[in-house]
């Protein structure tokens, strides 16, 4: 039986209720499924819509921030005169050193020096009392005088003798015995003249003279001292000018120094402080040594340097630029354009640049014979006058628009006589004759050669 056929009397009751019936109730449904569908809808294809269009914008942004031009710092290459050579760690050696010891033993009187000073070759530098060494030599002195005297008498009585055996008066043994007194008294003048040489030497060595031309060091025994000959040191005097330097090399490349050397009998050398930044003195090379040291496969060199203005010092530390060659005509650019791919070494280049300095990069493979400190020598690759980027490469791609700026003069080696360190000078100007300024023989420093 269906609730439909039960009595309503029955159906209260039980207790039940009867519902009002709602037809429309499930189109009423229906039209919110819609609503909610059409709102996900909507919310998503807003999104979609944002998406799209921040994509559009950001790809705009790129295509915009591509086509900006970009700002990088250039310099022009050069055409001048520079040096090739090698480079080593050199230590400062006096050329002569000295330490003075006394050659007799005594009391130690006021030095004749300042600490310090220079000194020349044969001056008067200290004494030591010299009373015991005269008495010395005038008793010598005095034995000589003696046995002078007898040998006058020893003489006076053979000249007797001989006569009275000429005329058969005496025996011929009283001649030959005046005769053997006579050269007994002869060797001991001679060795009474050796006496007092050595007596005069020692007073001598009592004035202690500089041996050679040099700078005084701190005086290492004060007057007063009792010195002991030959083993008390009493000060050390170093020649500073000339001075030397010795430094080592590989010993795969002595070989080309000693045939420079040899053909040339001169080369040049180049002392620079510990940074390489500034030179210190110019020289040459003076010899090598016989042998190379199996420990370290190096063998070395002596370089010696006038120092008229003392910038040398003894055990000083000094890079050393061998110089090997000279470039009249080196094709040079700063080393930072240098950039390195798989292609090789190449630069970039700011191709037809106005006057403002508006241009286009461009890649320009190069060929690096070797680079010396802040500066790089091609071998090919550039023309004298062409600019290259030395700072913001890295933001650059092929046919990039950018706006060039000339780079600032660095100081320190390799920068004299570059186009891009001058200030006030246009890059982008049509090249001239390549200029005759360069570096000083050995004013860069080199680096390993780019073996091709």
């Amino acid at each position: 039986m269906s609730i439909e056929d039960v009595p309503e009397s029955h159906l209260a009751s039980s207790g039940i209720e009867q519902q009002p019936s709602a037809p429309g109730s499930s189109g009423v449904r229906i039209v919110i499924y819609l609503v909610v569908i059409i709102a996900v809808v909507l919310v998503v294809w807003k999104i979609y819509q944002n998406q799209k269009q921040t994509a559009a914008n950001s790809a705009s942004q790129a295509l915009a921030l591509q086509n900006r031009p970009v700002p990088v710092q250039v310099a022009a290459a050069e055409q001048k005169p520079m040096p090739i050579f090698l480079t080593a760690l050199g230590t400062v050696m006096p050329y002569m050193s000295v330490t003075v010891k006394a050659r007799v033993s005594g009391e130690l009187e006021p030095v004749k020096f300042t600490e310090g000073q220079q000194v020349k070759q044969g001056q008067t530098i200290m004494v030591i009392d010299p009373k015991p060494y005269q008495a010395a030599l005038d008793q010598a002195k005095g034995t000589l005088a003696h046995d002078q005297a007898l040998l006058k008498n020893a003489q006076a009585e053979f000249a007797r003798y001989k006569a009275l055996y000429d005329a058969g008066v005496t025996s011929k043994e009283v001649m030959q015995s005046d005769e053997a007194a006579q050269g007994q008294y002869e060797g001991a003048i001679e060795a009474d003249k050796a006496a007092v040489e050595t007596a005069q030497l020692q007073l001598n060595w009592c004035t202690i003279q500089s041996p050679i031309n040099g700078k005084i060091g701190l005086r290492l025994v004060d007057p007063g001292n009792i010195i002991t000959a030959n083993t008390t040191n009493l000060v050390i005097i170093n020649q500073f000018q000339p001075i030397a330097v010795y430094f080592t090399l590989p010993e795969d490349e002595l070989p080309q120094v000693l045939k420079k050397l040899a053909a040339e009998k001169r080369l040049a050398v180049d002392a620079y402080d510990q940074n390489d930044t500034q030179k210190l003195a110019t020289g040459y090379l003076l010899t090598a040594d016989n042998q190379i040291d199996t420990t370290t496969g190096t063998g070395k060199l002596k370089a010696v340097f006038d120092n008229k203005d003392d910038a040398l010092f003894p055990n000083q530390f000094v890079n050393i630029h061998l110089v090997m060659e000279d470039r009249p005509t080196a094709l040079v650019v700063p080393s930072a354009a240098i950039q390195t791919g798989n292609q090789g070494s190449y630069v970039w280049i700011v191709d037809h640049a106005d006057a403002q300095g508006n241009g286009t990069a461009k890649i320009q493979p190069v060929k690096v014979a070797l680079a010396e400190g802040q500066v790089t020598i091609l071998d090919e690759g550039l023309q004298p006058g062409q600019t290259v980027v030395v700072d913001g490469a890295d933001r650059l791609r092929p046919g990039q628009s950018v706006i060039a700026s000339v780079a600032r003069q660095r100081g320190g080696q390799g920068a004299k006589g570059q186009g891009a360190g001058q200030s006030g000078g246009n890059p982008f100007a049509a090249p001239t004759a390549a200029s005759s300024t360069g570096s000083p023989a050995g004013s860069g420093k080199q680096d390993k050669r780019n073996k091709q």
